[in-house]
């Protein structure tokens, strides 16, 4: 068992009970058993007090090898999934394994070649772990839980590594995006806050559309966009940043689209889960995707004020709410694809089957085959469920799941892990798919600046088209994974 550190911190230092688990570990010390003073270069120190971290408790097995729990959602014990945790005061070429040894679902992604993410200070963009140094097992020792661990070997004295579930996309990280966005003062981007979260968060709302779609009297055609309703689904951000980015660039597809759509997009609706680090709920223990019913202006107020808002413009009869997307991100699926809804009426259901079939035309890395269409009564309070009964036949709802590990291109069997770059392209997909399912091409050609079409992304030259290409690679850490 490890032992803490004299400088460790009480707070949640019951470590004998697995289900005794309250909060993140911080600066936690592992001292070998029995030994006593200051801790010495290799006694690694654990944290995951910082925003959207999540590690809940250390035990070592051994000199090179450490059990780690996840910490589970705040006020729900049922979800663990989500890990995000920092290790210092390493030796170099010290070799350990760890793992994770209490997640609370079976099927995983870690079985088809998913492995955690890792950077360090002196490297700081994100990398997956070579798969052949990921194991997901069944294991007696924990309950006949399921287990993943993975072999590691630092390789820098000085750094401090970090581990992760999937890439991190923070609260802050968010604000400091929109801040961005505001300062540069475009007149189709309007930027307001829509309620704040149970402990005073923004709910941000963002309007995206050409300023005479705003004019009093105008009449509107809506695009709602949701995101980050699981907190610990973060290709949703990054999916959600690449329709925005998209949507506010001098593309003249995007242009177009402006001039004959309005976007509204929430990016954010649990702001707190995510500055938590929680996987699925909210600060008060609730998956908010359930509660679309009748959401508590008091336990999901951000749900309320986005439910009011819909019903609002779905009372407005100069505003259409054509669709209504919900972003998430799937743990145990390849690829993009879609839910839908069932419909009594044929030719509603088959006309809601058209814009993932358009999509699936844009994107590489969606699948339509994938894309399914149900009523299931356990979904009955999602956002998708309970705004597809309440809209009239015009409108269409989905939710749009992505991977949190890879997509499979057609015609191979070759799984493309996604990268935060790779998720932010199938958001600019979405985005441009609306150009064919309103049949607004032909507008496109009359932009003064001739554009080649998006699935050409090397050649873009709008502001922010680096983007399409792949970013750099820093100098990755190599070095610090086990040999074969």
């Amino acid at each position: 068992m490890a032992e803490r550190s004299q400088t460790a911190p009480e707070a949640g230092n019951d470590m004998g009970n697995e289900d005794a688990i309250g909060g993140n570990v911080s600066k936690y010390t592992v001292l070998p058993s029995g030994y006593c003073g200051q801790p010495k270069k290799g006694h690694l120190i654990f944290d995951a007090c910082f925003e959207s971290g999540n590690l809940g408790r250390v035990d070592q097995v051994s000199e090179f090898e450490y059990d780690l729990f996840i910490r589970p959602d705040t006020c729900n014990p049922r979800f663990r999934v989500w890990f995000n945790f920092t290790v210092e005061n390493v030796k170099e070429s010290q070799r350990v394994i760890f793992n994770i040894v209490n997640f609370s679902k079976t099927k995983s992604l870690y079985r088809d070649g998913m492995a955690p993410m890792v950077k360090s200070t002196s490297r700081p963009k994100w990398q997956r772990l070579p798969p052949k140094n990921v194991y997901y097992y069944r294991c007696p020792d924990h309950r006949k839980n399921y287990v993943m661990s993975f072999a590691f070997c630092f390789d820098r004295e000085e750094d401090i590594y970090q581990f992760a579930y999937c890439y991190p996309y923070t609260y802050t990280r968010f604000q400091h995006y929109l801040d961005s966005l505001q300062k540069r003062n475009m007149d189709y981007f309007f930027r307001e806050q829509l309620g704040q979260s149970v402990q005073q968060r923004q709910l941000d709302l963002l309007t995206i559309t050409s300023p005479d779609n705003l004019r009093e009297g105008a009449e509107q055609k809506v695009v709602f966009i949701t995101g980050r309703v699981h907190p610990g689904e973060t290709p949703s951000s990054f999916v959600c940043q690449g329709i925005i980015d998209f949507l506010i660039s001098q593309h003249p597809i995007a242009r177009v689209l402006r001039e004959h759509l309005v976007f509204k997009i929430a990016p954010m609706l649990n702001p707190d889960g995510v500055y938590l680090g929680n996987y699925r709920c909210s600060l008060m223990g609730f998956d908010l995707n359930r509660h679309w019913l009748d959401p508590s202006p008091w336990a999901h107020p951000t749900l309320h004020g986005v439910k009011q808002l819909i019903i609002q413009m779905y009372n407005d009869p100069k505003t259409s709410l054509e669709f209504y997307i919900d972003i998430h991100a799937h743990s145990t699926m390849m690829n993009g694809f879609m839910y839908g809804n069932i419909f009594e009426d044929e030719e509603r259901f088959q006309r809601q089957a058209i814009f993932p079939k358009l999509l699936c035309q844009n994107a590489e890395d969606f699948s339509y085959s994938s894309t399914s269409f149900n009523r299931d009564a356990v979904k009955a309070g999602t956002g998708r469920r309970f705004l597809g009964g309440l809209l009239d036949h015009t409108s269409y709802c989905y939710t749009l799941e992505v991977s949190f590990y890879s997509y499979i291109i057609g015609g191979t069997t070759a799984a493309v892990p996604y990268t935060e770059e790779a998720y932010m392209k199938l958001g600019r997909n979405v985005a441009r798919t609306f150009l064919d399912y309103y049949r607004l091409n032909p507008l496109v050609e009359r932009v003064a600046i001739p554009m080649p079409r998006l699935r050409c992304p090397t050649s873009l030259s709008w502001p922010g088209a680096s983007s399409w290409t792949p970013l750099v690679g820093l100098e990755d850490l190599s070095q610090g994974y086990l040999p074969p």
